[in-house]
């Protein structure tokens, strides 16, 4: 067994991927998210990250891939039909079926049903997450540090990665009619979505500046939001803001698994230490700071 694939294990996805596979072959409705971090034994605040960092791919991809699979399997039984095999593993219609091999497979269903060493390549490409394939990155150098709590003034933004700067410029225009833009401490974000696997209309991220109080009175949207307090690892990222997802993904499969710690219930946060303004792109500096029980 792989160590990415020990890891999983320990960390419940297994069961988690285990249970996708048994609804599928019963044709059972399949869990939603608390659910699934149920299964897993996880918090279901940070199970989603947890996920994506030990499999390579989000719960929905791991849906996708596995009725794929179960597909290709209920297509290499004698006799087997494409409609009754697209409604077996829940696709609305043969058609959609059809859609999905085309995408994912670069082949039909009637051509994977009658060439076996295509359809079996396919299984076996099919069989593992993502995770596995993945080469490990270099060690990491982690800290484990306990954090005070800090207020910040917080705008939730929706769209793409790369407007965020919007929503920090209208703290920070909110921040110098209130003269508080010189007392400016914190620049922080909290990404509530992976942005590698939404659409960037749909992308969910808090932004956040902290002054040193928390400010009375906020107009909406504006709100209060109180981060760190407690332990925390954190890993310092160095390069595009856009890699942090990535920095977070290797912090949660390399070091955590042989920490001897688990995840506490709140927000993992990103502490932005350099101004990409001002800051060439490849030595910006972020602070990953992940909260530990």
């Amino acid at each position: 067994m792989s160590r990415i694939a020990q890891v999983r294990q320990h960390h419940g996805i297994d069961r988690v991927i285990a249970h996708l596979q048994a609804c599928l072959r019963a044709g059972e409705p399949l869990p939603d998210l608390d659910a699934l971090a149920a299964i897993a034994h996880q918090s279901p605040f940070h199970f989603h990250r947890l996920y994506r960092a030990l499999t390579g791919e989000t719960p929905g991809r791991t849906v996708a891939r596995l009725r794929l699979l179960r597909a290709l399997q209920l297509l290499g039984q004698a006799d087997s039909r494409v409609t009754a095999v697209a409604l077996a593993v829940g696709f609305e219609s043969p058609q959609a079926l059809a859609r999905a091999c085309r995408q994912a497979l670069d082949a039909t269903p009637s051509a994977l049903r009658d060439d076996t060493a295509l359809r079996e390549r396919w299984q076996n490409a099919l069989l593992l997450p993502a995770g596995d394939h993945a080469a490990e990155a270099v060690p990491l150098q982690v800290t484990v540090t306990t954090l005070e709590p800090f207020d910040v003034v917080a705008l939730r933004t929706q769209g793409a990665f790369d407007d965020l700067d919007q929503a920090f410029g209208a703290i920070y225009a909110w921040a110098a009619e209130q003269g508080l833009a010189t007392q400016l401490q914190q620049l922080v974000g909290v990404a509530l979505n992976d942005h590698r696997d939404v659409p960037a209309r749909a992308c969910l991220f808090d932004c956040g500046m902290g002054f040193g109080h928390a400010p009375e009175g906020l107009p909406a949207p504006l709100r209060a939001l109180t981060l760190g307090g407690g332990d925390h690892a954190v890993l310092r990222h160095v390069g595009n803001y856009a890699g942090l997802e990535a920095a977070t993904d290797a912090l949660l499969r390399q070091w955590l698994p042989d920490s001897g710690r688990a995840l506490r219930d709140a927000p993992l946060y990103y502490h932005y230490l350099d101004d990409p303004e001002d800051v060439p792109e490849a030595i910006l500096r972020a602070d990953i700071c992940v909260p530990l029980r």
